[in-house]
């Protein structure tokens, strides 16, 4: 494809040779690839400046390069000045995978919490239904038989255009995509038109550092979501306070209100929510009412949090064109990896793997466990390193006052001490009415504690991870699994008990 195509929507100055009379084979922001004449686009990262690598990419055999400061490359090199080039790798990628978005039906979720569970419940249920559906988000990206990790929740725009091509060549017909703040603000979903947009809830997070500057920042680049791309259709939890605000500047779309506190004037919601305990799980059920239908259903995990993201999932399927009969029949069936995953024991203890990081997410887990009125809560969780230092003193009040013991441990320390991050999280614990807690700074021996200490009537959340198959030390991401943890300590503990009856 010539370059000066991929330009087309582009404001640019060239500075040097000839945009039209070079053919571009591939196109990456990572000097370190290989490619007779690709283009290569030099971004600015958090950590690293993609100019300071154009000669490397040259050396790579790139011809072709997009910067927004002049780089010094041999005479054969093609190169065009922009004012954005994460912009620019947008809508460059989309030219290049011939606009994919266009042949699908793109649902983007928006929010602090809620996204993964909402999105991966829609995307199941659509799929069940009959509609081929394909997911992104902090889960990986899931469509037909391929399921794939992702280094971000939202991937870099190169990467998504990839994917949505792959997408529309094997049949999908909707995509169900997280979408971060990071993904707005760093214009990854630049040139996409969305269907449908919706709002979870919002929550102080992902402040300071390399992330948002202020919550106003974190909010109004969520807000992005509702008025900048194009979406005819708004799904809404009107139960969040921010509500009103994510929802005051849309113009021209339909709003689709949900309510999981029985709200009259909600198009989708629940009302006579109850617990349901069983030996390997905690969920709900309730009635859901929706298109002037009252139906039974349940979904297999606890909390009003729970019912809001299968409310706001089934108004997903019902701008699908699904019956509400479908969807509440298709509910009790979904299964979210890293959200509220319950594991039971021998013992008769329950272990519930949940993907809760901040404060909030948390104090919901630790909330819905407690109205099932366990023996104890035992929390086991620690906090990221490098970044968004604010969530350990968050993490450590909630656990400190709603957990019975708590194991303070690593959860993705990157190049941070997790004894330093412990100790954030420590001085929470010091005041009247706190919890007990211990230190086990590796995380496999703390679950092996947790399991070892766990007995019957006892609920041991592992928070923080989730779905993760990794856990982030100096840079590097190493073979993690804490269900495979938890469920091999539980085998050995029983193994062990049988040794002393021989």
């Amino acid at each position: 494809m010539l370059f000066s195509t991929l330009l087309s929507n582009l404001e640019y100055t060239v500075l040097s040779g000839d945009p039209r009379t070079i053919d571009v084979c591939s196109v990456s922001s990572d000097s370190r690839v290989k490619s007779r004449d690709g283009l290569f686009v030099c971004i600015c990262g958090a950590r690293s400046d993609g100019h300071d690598y154009a000669s490397m990419a040259y050396d790579n055999g790139f011809r072709a390069f997009v910067v927004t400061r002049p780089v010094g490359l041999p005479d054969d090199a093609t190169i065009v000045l922009v004012k954005d080039s994460r912009r620019a790798l947008a809508l460059i990628s989309a030219s290049f995978y011939g606009h994919p978005a266009r042949e699908l039906r793109i649902v983007g979720l928006t929010g602090t919490k809620g996204k993964t569970t909402t999105a991966i419940t829609a995307y199941d249920i659509l799929n069940r239904c009959g509609i081929p559906a394909a997911y992104i988000g902090s889960n990986g990206v899931k469509f037909g038989n391929v399921s794939e990790a992702t280094l971000n929740t939202t991937p870099e725009s190169l990467e998504l255009q990839r994917y949505m091509r792959r997408m529309v060549d094997c049949g999908i017909k909707y995509l169900i995509m997280e979408v971060s703040s990071q993904a707005i603000y760093m214009d990854r979903i630049c040139g996409i038109e969305f269907d449908t947009a919706v709002f979870t809830n919002l929550y102080e997070d992902h402040i300071g550092g390399a992330e948002h500057p202020t919550f106003e920042h974190y909010r109004d680049c969520k807000k992005r979501l509702f008025t900048d791309f194009g979406a005819k259709h708004l799904i809404c939890n009107l139960d969040d306070p921010m509500a009103g605000f994510m929802m005051s500047d849309a113009k021209g779309c339909d709003i689709l209100g949900c309510s999981a506190l029985g709200r009259e004037d909600a198009d989708v919601r629940a009302y006579g929510i109850k617990k349901v305990r069983g030996r390997e799980a905690l969920s709900v059920s309730f009635k859901l009412v929706a298109e002037g239908r009252e139906l039974c259903a349940a979904f297999p995990m606890p909390g009003a949090f729970s019912v809001s993201n299968a409310l706001l999932a089934a108004a997903i399927c019902l701008k699908a064109g699904l019956l509400p009969e479908e969807i509440a029949a298709a509910l009790s069936e979904v299964t979210v990896e890293g959200r509220f995953e319950t594991l039971a024991s021998p013992s008769g203890a329950l272990f519930v793997i949940d993907y809760a990081h901040n404060g909030a997410a948390l104090s919901a887990a630790l909330s819905a466990i407690r109205e099932f009125s366990p023996e104890r809560i035992i929390c086991l969780f620690g906090s990221v390193g490098g970044r968004t230092k604010g969530r350990r003193g968050e993490l450590g009040r909630v656990a400190a006052a709603l957990a019975d013991l708590c194991i303070l441990t690593a959860d993705n320390p990157d190049s941070e001490r997790v004894d330093s991050i412990i100790d954030d999280i420590a001085v929470c614990f010091e005041g009247e009415g706190s919890c007990p807690f211990v230190r086990i700074p590796d995380r496999e021996e703390a679950i092996r504690y947790a399991v070892s200490i766990a007995k019957a009537g006892d609920v041991v959340l592992l928070a923080g991870k989730g779905h993760e198959k990794y856990q982030l030390v100096d840079g590097k991401k190493l073979d993690f699994s804490e269900r495979d943890i938890v469920m091999r300590a539980v085998a050995e503990s029983v193994s062990d008990s049988k040794k002393q009856y021989i």
